[in-house]
C-alpha cells in the first residue's frame, strides 16, 4: 500500500474545506513526500488565516473555483459538510481532478451513482475518506476474517457513543455510523439484504441523536450498530463472533486496540429431524486463550493519503472506491427510512423505489 519516497513526480493537492477535518488533510499531505498542498479554500477567512500562519507557503481563498481552475492541481480533497460533497466532487471532476471526498459521500445514492459515473468516463481517481478501514486494527480485523481465523461469522456488533458533537444538517447514523458501516463492509466483505432502524431526537426541531440499526445478512449473519449523541462516557467497541474465534476492537484502548478470543460454543447430540429431542442437545463451552496481535501504528489518514497517491500514479482502484462509499451510502439512506416508519424493514435494492 505504501509508496516509495522516490516514487515519480509530486502529485499537487488543493483541499476545499480547513474546518474540522480539513487541517488533518493539510497536515497530512503536507508531511508526505510525494504531495505538496498548492491551495486551501474555506469561506471563512479566520481559519484561512489559521492555515496560512501555519504554512506560509499555501495559498489560500474563499473561492473553491480558484482551486479548480488551477492547472497546476492534480488533485482535490473535499472537507466540507456533506450536503455539498456532490456538487464540489462532481465540479472537480468535471475540471479533470482526482477527488478524495470526506465520509459520507453523497446525501443520495443516485448523487453517490453520479459521482462514480463521471470519474469513470474521465479514468480519474474517486475515493471516499473512510479513515478507519486504513487503520491497523481495521487492517487485522479484515485479516482474520479472509483468513477464516474466525470461523463463520455469527454477528458483528458496534457502539459509538459520546456527549456531542450535535451536528445540525445530519442525523446521529449519517455522523457516526458511518465509521461502523464502513468497517464492517470492509471486514465482513459481505453486503446486508435489508436493514430495520430505529431512533429519535431529544432537541426539537433537530435531527435524531439516538439509534438502533439492525442489518440482516444471508449466511446467518446480524449486525447490530448503537450510536448515540447523549452518552456520559465514550465508548468505541466493536465485536466480531465467529464459531471459532471472537474479536474485540476497543478504539479507545491505548495498547491492545484488538484482542482475539479462542473461545466459542459446541453442540453436543444429534437430535432427529422432528425437533421433538431439541432439548437434548446440550450446549458446552470452550473458553481457550486471549491473544493481542502487533499492529501498524502508522497514522490512519497517512496511510490513506499515500494510497490515494499511489492509486493517481498507478491508476489502481483505492481500497475506499466510490463504489464503497456508494455501499455506505445506500445503507445509510435505507436505515433512515426505517427509522421514519419506527423500524420496518427496507431492502437496500429497494430503497430507490421505498422513498
Amino acid at each position: 500500500m505504501l509508496l516509495d519516497k522516490n516514487m515519480g513526480s509530486i502529485i499537487n493537492i488543493g483541499v476545499i474545506g480547513y474546518g474540522y477535518w480539513g487541517p488533518n488533510l493539510v497536515r497530512n499531505f503536507i508531511e508526505l513526500p510525494v504531495t505538496k498542498v498548492i491551495m486551501v479554500s474555506d469561506f471563512k477567512t479566520e481559519l484561512l488565516s489559521k492555515a496560512q500562519t501555519r504554512y506560509p507557503t499555501i495559498e489560500v481563498t474563499t473561492n473553491y473555483q480558484d482551486i479548480l481552475a488551477n492547472p497546476q492541481i492534480d488533485a482535490v480533497a473535499i472537507a466540507t459538510p456533506v450536503s455539498t460533497h456532490f456538487s464540489l466532487a462532481l465540479a472537480a471532476l468535471k475540471a479533470g481532478k482526482h477527488v478524495l471526498v470526506e465520509k459520507p459521500m453523497t446525501m443520495t445514492t443516485e448523487q453517490g451513482l453520479r459521482l462514480i459515473e463521471e470519474a469513470e468516463r474521465r479514468n480519474l481517481v474517486l475515493m471516499v475518506d473512510h479513515t478507519f478501514v486504513y487503520t491497523g486494527a481495521v487492517q487485522k480485523m479484515r485479516e482474520l476474517v479472509a483468513n477464516n481465523q474466525l470461523g463463520d461469522i455469527y454477528y458483528y456488533d458496534s457502539v459509538r457513543v459520546n456527549l456531542g458533537l450535535f451536528q445540525h444538517d445530519v442525523n446521529v447514523i449519517w455522523d457516526l455510523a458511518v465509521h461502523d458501516l464502513s468497517i464492517m463492509n470492509y471486514v465482513l466483505q459481505s453486503q446486508p439484504y435489508a436493514v430495520s432502524a430505529t431512533g429519535i431526537s431529544h432537541i426539537p426541531g433537530e435531527p435524531e441523536n439516538i439509534a438502533y440499526l439492525t442489518l440482516f445478512f444471508n449466511h446467518n449473519l446480524i449486525a447490530h450498530i448503537h450510536v448515540n449523541w447523549l452518552a456520559p462516557v465514550k465508548v468505541r467497541r466493536t465485536l466480531i463472533g465467529g464459531n471459532q474465534k471472537m474479536v474485540v476492537f476497543d478504539d479507545l484502548e491505548p495498547s491492545e486496540k484488538l484482542k482475539i478470543y479462542d473461545k466459542g460454543i459446541t453442540l453436543n447430540g444429534n437430535p432427529d429431524s422432528n425437533a421433538k429431542e431439541v432439548y437434548q442437545m446440550l450446549i458446552g463451552y470452550r473458553t481457550g486463550d486471549m491473544w493481542s496481535p502487533k499492529l501498524e501504528v502508522t497514522e490512519a489518514l497517512r496511510t490513506e493519503a499515500l494510497h490515494f497517491v499511489e492509486c493517481i500514479k498507478q491508476g489502481k482502484r483505492p481500497i475506499t472506491d466510490g463504489s464503497a462509499g456508494l455501499q455506505v451510502v445506500k445503507i445509510l439512506e435505507a436505515a433512515t427510512l426505517s427509522m421514519k416508519k419506527q423500524g420496518q424493514l427496507v431492502e437496500l435494492d429497494k430503497v430507490e423505489v421505498a422513498a
